[in-house]
């Protein structure tokens, strides 16, 4: 995703209970903003004061995926890795597909569950854009260079035996007329195969079986190797693709984020995207996470070869392609039915209410299939009746570069429904949102508690019978017992 941030650092939610006029006075100071200009706003916001909810959407999950992976570990992750947007586009959602190009826009919602503290008022809003599918065959042929940390902090089969693992299973799987580029860095990078076509798959598998470990992290060496032999290996009418694979944690060399970056966002500008896979329980999630987000692709996070299979197998092919670049979301709330509206998530995806238009401004790049959720907690006015909110989701054409617009609007009534009685993928949402909250700890957390997301977990998974969801419930009883 081309976003706005590369902080990833979040503030802390405000609860929403007992808030009022007082609570933020128009005079409040606001936090420093993104690099477009928008402010980095949290907690409770008052249409009155700003109607507007802008924000560039993201298809990111390595935040749920660390999480899970440190807690099964028996460690609670860091709070500064934990961004709930993430934790909640892990999910499948099954929202209706657009029949062309672009975003069907879904919008729902019911009031909170019981356990949830906060006013009767307070509703939960889901905001859910759904980009169309892409059969296999249908996708482009791929030109993808594999740069791979071999440095010795990768020295674990739940790493470096995880990445071999995938690879191989990934070039199993990849089309004849597919390509694919080998590079690997530690102290210094190394080709150790050229863009070669999957026909030769012989080849390509030794070349993953030589990889061996051993030195220090020189992840800027390893970029500037890979896309240079990205660029070298073009081929145009391709998706060409950079995966990196590491554990980010750069020690050696050029350390220095912004000049890495620089390097990032100058090849994604000439078409080389690129995509990251996080491994190791010591994972450098900052610098991974810029990277992806200044090279228009995504990062997620493996930590054990079932999921890296299911990443390389699935979710890498539908990255291959785009349904829609600089992708912003804006939602606009009706001063007559709300109160305060709040974002869970998203602190540094956020754009500039008046940049929504700007297409010069960076959004977020979606694939075919993808499905982006956003959750808000909206604060209700006594005996409000009518529209809530419209949500407008504007995209460039990924060949044309021509924008376009999709909109839909969301009444009082629409959110009325008891939790209870909500669609199980809402519930499904909002333990993983919370869950996220409630790991980052501060006032936001008091709201909910562990007990309660586990039991709204467990009901959900009885009635989907998804292993994801059963994870989830899982992960949720084990945070709570190393609290």
């Amino acid at each position: 995703m081309r976003l706005k941030s590369a902080a990833v650092v979040f503030c802390t939610l405000v609860a929403l209970a007992g808030c009022s006029s007082a609570d933020a006075p128009d005079s409040a100071p606001r936090p420093p903003g993104n690099a477009d200009g928008a402010q980095n706003e949290t907690g409770p916001q008052r249409p009155s004061r700003d109607d507007l909810s802008t924000f560039a959407l993201d298809v990111d999950t390595a935040s749920y995926g660390y999480a899970a992976g440190r807690l099964r570990d028996g460690r609670r992750p860091d709070p500064d890795t934990v961004r709930p947007e993430e934790f909640v586009n892990s999910f499948d959602q099954h929202y209706p597909q657009p029949k062309g190009d672009g975003f069907a826009v879904h919008v729902d919602g019911s009031r909170l569950p019981a356990s949830h503290e906060a006013s009767r008022e307070t509703r939960l809003l889901r905001i859910g854009l759904q980009t169309r599918g892409e059969d296999s065959e249908q996708r482009k042929d791929a030109a993808l260079t594999f740069v791979i940390d071999v440095s010795g902090s990768m020295d674990d089969p739940d790493r470096l035996g995880l990445v071999q693992d995938a690879l191989h299973t990934l070039v199993d799987q990849l089309r004849p007329t597919d390509a694919v580029a080998i590079v690997t860095f530690n102290d210094q990078a190394r080709v150790i195969r050229k863009m070669t076509r999957v026909t030769e798959k012989k080849a390509l598998h030794a070349a993953i079986d030589s990889v061996r470990v051993g030195g220090s992290t020189n992840l800027n060496n390893g970029l500037v190797a890979g896309y240079e032999t990205a660029r070298d290996g073009f081929r145009e009418g391709y998706s060409n693709r950079v995966i990196l694979l590491s554990d980010g944690l750069a020690n050696t060399g050029t350390t220095d984020p912004d000049r890495m970056l620089r390097r990032v966002r100058e090849e994604a500008d000439k078409e080389i995207a690129l995509l990251g896979v996080g491994v190791g329980s010591d994972y450098g999630d900052d610098l991974m996470e810029q990277l992806a987000d200044r090279g228009d692709g995504f990062v997620v996070y493996v930590s054990e070869r079932r999921q890296a299979r299911d990443v390389f197998v699935h979710k890498l092919p539908a990255t291959l392609a785009l349904r829609a670049m600089d992708a912003k979301a804006q939602v606009q709330f009706d001063t007559k039915t709300v109160a305060s509206y709040e974002l869970i998530g998203y602190e540094n995806r956020q754009v500039a209410d008046e940049n929504f238009r700007n297409d010069h401004v960076d959004g977020g790049e979606v694939g075919p299939g993808h499905a982006v959720t956003a959750l808000y907690l909206v604060r209700l006015k006594p005996e409000a009746s009518g529209r809530v909110a419209e949500v407008r989701v504007r995209w460039l054409d990924p060949s044309t570069k021509q924008p376009s617009e999709t909109y839909e609007s969301i009444a009082v009534g629409d959110l009325s429904g008891d939790f209870t009685g909500a669609d199980v993928r809402l519930r499904v949402c909002y333990a993983a949102a919370f869950f996220a909250v409630a790991l980052r700890g501060g006032d936001g957390a008091r709201d909910v508690n562990l007990t309660d997301l586990a039991k709204i977990a467990d009901e959900a998974a009885g009635r989907l019978d998804e292993r994801p969801v059963d994870d989830l419930a899982e992960l949720i009883r084990t945070a709570q017992r190393l609290s």
